[in-house]
C-alpha cells in the first residue's frame, strides 16, 4: 500500500500534467523515475518521495521551472534558474520559476537545513539535460541531420558546420505537447563546458525587492477583506477561562470571533482591529512560572534523564591517563529569536468550499495539511500560493498563523489577513532552544589530543562529528519533552551553532592550556585532510601570523554543516575597561563543492556571519516561566551597522563537485571564533552566549 506522500507525489504529477498547455514536458524524480511525456503512470514505483521537478519548455520558448520550494532571501530563485539555463542552453533570464504553489508545483516537504541546492539543483538539472535531448531529437528531425552533427546556444539548435540551419526551440514545441520517452539517460554537462555554472549571477529577484515590487503575504489585498486581531495571554500556555467584550460596541463595525481558546477581532482598518481588541478583557488560567533566562540551564541539567549514546569509541579512562592537559567545561547557550524582519502572515479567502491563501511559510505543502486537518477539509480543497519570504531561518516551518487565519476567514465569511505584531512574535515563534553541553577533553605532552567527551543538553547532535583525531571519545545526547516554558524547534543550523560553540571553545581551552597555538593545535590534530585544506586557505587568507595591536585577538573556529566544511578566523578588539567588543575582521574559507554562483555564495555566507555576530554577542530571550519579558528588538539586539566586521569569503574551487549546502554552514562557527578571540585579545574565557559586556568582566576577574 502506498504512503500518504507517495499518493501525493502522483497526483500532483497527473494534476500538474493535465494542466499544461503545449511544450515539453519533463517530469523527474532524484529516485531515478523520469518520463520524457505527458502521461504519468498510477503504478509506477516512486523511489524518492521528495526533491522532485517538473519543467516545461514553452511555445514561445521560455521554460518554466516548477519547484515546491520557496524563496525567503537565500537566492535560489537565481541558483536553480542558472542550473536549468546552464543545462538547456538558454538565457538564465528566459527561465521562469514557479515555487511553492501546491496546485502547480511538485509536493516538497520544505524549505530548510540547506538542502534544496544540494538535492534539487541535481534534479532539475537531470530534467533540463533530459528535455534538452528530446529538443534535440526534434531538431534532427527537422533539419534532417544526426542528432551528433547539431549545436545548442541561447535556445536555438544549428548545425555544427552550418550554423544557417538552424531552428529555435520556440518553433519546435509549437502548438502541441511533445510526447517523447528517451532509450538512454543524458549526462549533464561537466564543469570545463560551463557557461553559466560558477559564474557571479546578480539575484534575479533584486529588482523587485529593492523597487517593492516584490509580493509578500501582507501585501496581498482582497476586496471585501478585514485585519484580525487576536486577544492573546500574557503567558504562554493558557486556557480562556471567560470573556468580556462589554466595551466593544464603542467601536462601530468590528466583529468578535471566539473558537476554542481564539478570541479575535475583525474589522476592515486594522488600527481599529487592533484597538478594539485592547478592550476586550479575557481571564487566562496561566501555568506557573518554574524557570527564567538565568536558572534554565542549571534546570536542564537536573530534570532531563533521558540520554542516548550518540557516538562511542576507545575508552575514556585511558585517553585521560594518557593526557598530560585535561580540562572540563561546561557550555551554555540560551534561547533565540528567528527575528525575520517579516513576521508571520497569512492572507486567505473562502470561495464556496475551497480555501486560497499565501503565507509567510518555508513549508507550502505542510502548511496545507495543517489547515486542512485544523477545519477538517480535504487537503485538495486548499491552495497555498506562491509568495516571497522575508526570512525564514526555520522559524517559518510552522503554520500557526495560516490555521488562525483560515479560522477566522470560515467563520466570519470574508477574506482574513492575519499579521503577527512583533510581541505575537516573541511569544508564538518557536526559539532555538536552550541547551547546556558539558565537556572534557585531554591531549598529551606531543599536543595530540587523546580524550573527548560530550555531554549535549537540548541541542541535538548535529555538528558534533568530529573531524579531529581522537582515540577515545564519547558524545551524548540528553533530551526531554515537556521541559520548556515556550515551543522550541529549527533555527538557522539547528543546534549545530551550540555544538560548534562548546567544541571549538574546548579546542582552544586544551590548545591553550598545553602552550600550543591554536591554529598550529587544530592543524596537528585534524583527520580530515579537506578540513585541513580549508584551514589554511582561511588563515593564509587572514594572514594569521601577522603581529596583532594591542586589544585585539584572533579566533579559530572549524564546523560542518550540511555537507560544508568550514573555517573561520575572527579578529576583535575588546575594551578591557568596559567589556565591550568591536568584531573587526572575519575571514570564512568554505569546502562547499560546486559553487553555482559565487556572487549568491558570498551574499549567504555574509548574511550567516552577521546574523552569527548578533548571536554571539547580543541575542538573548529573557522570561519568567512562560511569560516573555523580551518584545521587540529594543531587548533583543540583533547585529547593527556599527558592529558589523568586514567579511572575507573564500571557496575551495571544486566545480566538478556535487553542490553542498550554502545558506547555514557560515553561522555556525561563528559564536566560537568570536569567543576565542575575545580570550585572545583579553585572557577572559566566556562560556555562556551571548558574549556580553557583563560576562566578559566577571570572567576577566
Amino acid at each position: 500500500m502506498k504512503s500518504a506522500i507517495e499518493n501525493e507525489t502522483a497526483y500532483s504529477r497527473r494534476r500538474f500534467i493535465k494542466n499544461l498547455g503545449g511544450g515539453v514536458v519533463v517530469v523527474f524524480s532524484l529516485g531515478g523515475t523520469s518520463l520524457s511525456c505527458v502521461f504519468a503512470q498510477e503504478d509506477q514505483q516512486l523511489d524518492q518521495l521528495d526533491f522532485n521537478a517538473y519543467l516545461r519548455v514553452k511555445e514561445d520558448g521560455r521554460v518554466d521551472c516548477f519547484t515546491g520550494k520557496i524563496e525567503m532571501g537565500q537566492g535560489v530563485i537565481t541558483s536553480l534558474a542558472q542550473v536549468v539555463a546552464e543545462e538547456l542552453e538558454v538565457s538564465i533570464y528566459d527561465v521562469d520559476m514557479i515555487m511553492g504553489d501546491t496546485e502547480l508545483c511538485p509536493y516538497d516537504r520544505g524549505t530548510w537545513g540547506s538542502r534544496t541546492t544540494r538535492f534539487t539543483d541535481p534534479v532539475l538539472r537531470a530534467a533540463a539535460a533530459e528535455a534538452r535531448e528530446v529538443l534535440l531529437d526534434l531538431a534532427a528531425e527537422h533539419i534532417g541531420s544526426n542528432k551528433t552533427s547539431l549545436q545548442e546556444k541561447d535556445g536555438v539548435v544549428s548545425l555544427k558546420n552550418d550554423a544557417s540551419k538552424n531552428i529555435a526551440y520556440s518553433e519546435l514545441t509549437q502548438g502541441k505537447k511533445i510526447v517523447r520517452s528517451l532509450t538512454e539517460k543524458p549526462e549533464i554537462k561537466k564543469a570545463k563546458d560551463f557557461k553559466l555554472i560558477g559564474k557571479p549571477v546578480r539575484s534575479l529577484d533584486a529588482e523587485a525587492k529593492v523597487t517593492g515590487k516584490a509580493k509578500y503575504a501582507g501585501d496581498i489585498l482582497l476586496p471585501g477583506m478585514v485585519h484580525a486581531t487576536i486577544v492573546r495571554p500574557e503567558v504562554f500556555g493558557s486556557k480562556k477561562v471567560k470573556v468580556d467584550a462589554s466595551k466593544l460596541s464603542d467601536f462601530a463595525g468590528v466583529q468578535l470571533v471566539e473558537e476554542g481558546d481564539l478570541v479575535a477581532v475583525l474589522h476592515a482598518d486594522p488600527e481599529v482591529s487592533k484597538n478594539a481588541a485592547k478592550s476586550i478583557q479575557v481571564t487566562w488560567d496561566a501555568p506557573v512560572a518554574q524557570v527564567n533566562e538565568e536558572t534554565i540551564f542549571q534546570y536542564l541539567e537536573d530534570t532531563i534523564q533521558d540520554k542516548e549514546v550518540f557516538e562511542k569509541e576507545g575508552s575514556l579512562e585511558s585517553g585521560k591517563e594518557a593526557s598530560t592537559t585535561y580540562r572540563e567545561s561546561n557550555y551554555q547557550d540560551g534561547y533565540k529569536a528567528h527575528a525575520s524582519i517579516e513576521t508571520h502572515v497569512a492572507t486567505c479567502f473562502f470561495e464556496g468550499d475551497k480555501l486560497t491563501l499565501w503565507a509567510s511559510t518555508q513549508c507550502p505543502f505542510g502548511t496545507r495539511s495543517s489547515v486542512a486537518k485544523a477545519l477538517q477539509m480535504p487537503e485538495e480543497k486548499v491552495h497555498v500560493k506562491q509568495i516571497f519570504l522575508g526570512g525564514g531561518f526555520g522559524g517559518k516551518s510552522n503554520s500557526q498563523q495560516s490555521v488562525e487565519a483560515a479560522t477566522l476567514a470560515k467563520s466570519c465569511g470574508k477574506p482574513v489577513q492575519l499579521v503577527w505584531s512583533r510581541k505575537e512574535e516573541f511569544m508564538y515563534d518557536r526559539f532555538r532552544t536552550a541547551a547546556v553541553v558539558k565537556v572534557a577533553g585531554g591531549a598529551d605532552s606531543e599536543g595530540k589530543l587523546k580524550v573527548w567527551d560530550f555531554d549535549i543538553y537540548c541541542a541535538g547532535t548535529r555538528g558534533t562529528e568530529l573531524f579531529y583525531d581522537i582515540p577515545n571519545k564519547r558524545i551524548r545526547f540528553f533530551n526531554q519533552s515537556g521541559v520548556h516554558p515556550f515551543q522550541t524547534g529549527a533555527w538557522r543550523a539547528p543546534g549545530n551553532n551550540t555544538t560548534t560553540f562548546a567544541r571549538e571553545s574546548h579546542i582552544d581551552v586544551v590548545a591553550h592550556a598545553a602552550g600550543i597555538d591554536p591554529l598550529d593545535f587544530r592543524l596537528n590534530n585534524l583527520a580530515n585532510q579537506e578540513m585541513f585544506d580549508t584551514l589554511e586557505l582561511a588563515a593564509n587568507t587572514f594572514q594569521y601570523t601577522k603581529e596583532k595591536e594591542p586589544g585585539h585577538g584572533y579566533g579559530i573556529a572549524l564546523g560542518q554543516d550540511a555537507g560544508t566544511l568550514v573555517a573561520m578566523i575572527a579578529e576583535v578588539f575588546v575594551d578591557k575597561e568596559t567589556g565591550v567588543v568591536q568584531p573587526l575582521r572575519v575571514v570564512c574559507a568554505q569546502d562547499m563543492g560546486q559553487v553555482v554562483n559565487p556572487h549568491g555564495a558570498t551574499l549567504q555566507t555574509e548574511g550567516g556571519i552577521t546574523m552569527g555576530i548578533g548571536y554571539a554577542l547580543s541575542e538573548e530571550i529573557e522570561f519568567n516561566g512562560g511569560k516573555m519579558k523580551t518584545a521587540n528588538f529594543n531587548r533583543y539586539e540583533i547585529t547593527r551597522f556599527s558592529t558589523t566586521p568586514k567579511i572575507e569569503c573564500v571557496f575551495i574551487d571544486k566545480m566538478d563537485a556535487k553542490p553542498q549546502g550554502g545558506g547555514e554552514p557560515a553561522i555556525i562557527c561563528v559564536g566560537a571564533a568570536i569567543a576565542n578571540a575575545v580570550f585572545d585579545a583579553c585572557g577572559a574565557r566566556v562560556n555562556r552566549m551571548p558574549i556580553t559586556p557583563e560576562r566578559i568582566l566577571a570572567a576577566a576577574t
